[in-house]
């Protein structure tokens, strides 16, 4: 430990955000860095535990805490403190793939973690783990690492996802002859057109794209396996295939079908993303009232997105009840805290428009439409929570109908599990939640040389144990074609 009263001698700094009716003006990141004397002293105040439960990646209470990654974080804590950059650089690319991504758009399930949380605020490691990346970027240490022996193995990757573009790096630098195969015109999977740019800028994935491609992986785009190409002609030219295809069958509400003014969440973020990138602008909240159905992330980056679009109001619907502001009791330290919080998009509907947008105990009842067949309004209904045949069920209320004006309508009601097709075309099997189903503890389908990882397998998740799927499932990859793997 590099300072060992840093804990108890500064104060939680997080880098500085832009006023909400600032950032709303524009679609880039608005959290610039704190100084570097600043950010040495944010991680002067890791405390490098005996017990380090920022890196442990279990299970508690029915949810994951600490980093599933098991990034070494005290120890490059520790070396961005003393400003040895490059060397916390090394200690912290050897676990995780991608800081740059993690460092934005993770919700720090390490910080959750963190002893200090324990009677005071965590250490700022997502921030301090941007800080180290970046830095890395802007002297030059990140920079492409071709392996000097090639196996001669060839490896086909389906999905640029961060379980995708983690399983390629690390089956490159291992020496295989990787192809990635992408679907949409630009690699990145739903971190180029799932989060919005405010929170990730897609010149960041274009980066490291490049650095990747440097390194000898191959990126093919506009390439949908399963219609595109077909899995037999894969399993022919490639000695092993991971699919990354993520768990992109959206969640429906039957209200809302076949309503035109209507669309997933999914569907509208990625229209935000092209119409930034391309020029075309396909869905407009623009002098539209929005309501969103879904309080978690998602629905947050819907109402960020529709109001710099330029919405005229924007309500957010969540059926569930309002979590505590605090811990409760049976939601101890070190678990995940389980509360209420209100995150950018919230932020700036207060700011523009005097009120939180999220509304609880709420769904979609009835869409009505004009004579032209647009939506025009909805219906809420309230629901409460009731037992039924021994489970808890969120029950219509009757008598609570509202009519709000709505003339765009986003369903951010998670997802089902993976489309079927590209799982069809390799004859996979799946789980309960149509997820595809691999062998306990592997990521092996059980069928020849097909592998599977990310949401695919696992369901919808974070970016964080996209990439930890990602390079275990190549370290199996790596196993199974070698023999033995030395991958991290």
């Amino acid at each position: 430990m590099g300072k060992p009263t840093g804990f108890l001698e500064f104060d939680r700094r997080g880098n500085p955000g832009q006023p909400p009716r600032e950032r709303i003006r524009h679609w880039n990141e608005f959290h610039p860095m704190l100084p570097e004397e600043e950010r040495r002293r944010q991680a002067a105040r890791c405390m490098e535990c005996g017990v380090p439960f920022c890196q442990s990646g279990v299970e508690l209470g029915g949810m994951f805490t600490g980093c599933p990654l098991h990034n070494l974080i005290p120890e490059w804590n520790d070396l961005a403190y003393t400003g040895n950059l490059d060397q916390a650089l090394a200690r912290l690319t050897k676990t995780n793939s991608f800081p740059e991504f993690t460092g934005r758009v993770c919700p720090a399930l390490c910080e959750a973690a963190c002893t200090c949380g324990l009677h005071g605020d965590p250490v700022t490691v997502k921030e301090n783990e941007l800080a180290v990346i970046e830095a890395g970027f802007v002297s030059g240490a990140m920079k492409p690492h071709p392996p000097e022996v090639r196996t001669g193995k060839k490896v086909a990757v389906v999905g640029s996802g961060p379980a995708g573009l983690a399983a390629a790096q690390q089956l490159n630098r291992r020496g295989h002859a990787v192809a990635v195969f992408e679907r949409e015109d630009r690699p990145g999977g739903l971190l180029m057109y799932g989060i919005p740019n405010m929170k990730l800028e897609k010149q960041i994935i274009q980066r490291r794209v490049a650095l990747m491609e440097a390194e000898g992986v191959v990126f093919r785009t506009g390439c949908d396996v399963g219609r595109d190409i077909s899995a037999q002609r894969l399993l022919e030219e490639y000695d092993a295939v991971i699919l990354c295809c993520g768990a992109k069958k959206p969640r429906s509400l039957s209200a809302v079908e076949g309503i035109k003014g209507a669309h997933f969440a999914v569907d509208y973020l990625t229209a935000a993303t092209r119409t930034l990138l391309d020029g075309a602008a396909p869905i407009d909240a623009a002098g539209k009232d929005v309501v969103i159905v879904g309080g978690g992330d998602t629905g947050n980056d819907c109402v960020g997105t529709a109001i710099r679009q330029g919405c005229r109001s924007v309500v957010q619907l969540e059926m569930l009840p309002k979590p505590p502001d605090s811990r409760a009791e049976n939601n101890p330290w070190p678990q995940w805290p389980r509360i209420c919080k209100t995150d950018y998009g919230q932020e700036e509907a207060i700011a523009l428009f005097g009120a939180d947008p999220r509304r609880y105990q709420a769904t979609v009842k009835e869409c009505r439409t004009d004579e032209s067949g647009a939506l025009s309004s909805i219906v809420t209904v309230r629901l409460e929570p009731r037992e039924e045949s021994g489970r808890r069920i969120m029950a219509e209320v009757a008598g609570s109908e509202e009519e709000l004006p709505c003339q765009l309508l986003l369903v951010a009601a998670g997802f089902l599990g993976p489309e079927d097709y590209a799982a069809d075309a390799f004859g996979l099997s799946r789980d309960g939640r149509s997820n595809v189903s691999t062998a306990p503890g592997t990521h092996a389908t059980g069928v020849d040389e097909v592998f599977a990882a990310g949401d695919m397998r696992r369901g919808q998740s974070l970016v964080v144990w996209a990439i930890a799927e990602g390079r275990a499932a190549a370290r199996e990859v790596d196993e199974y074609l070698m023999g033995y793997s030395s991958l991290e």
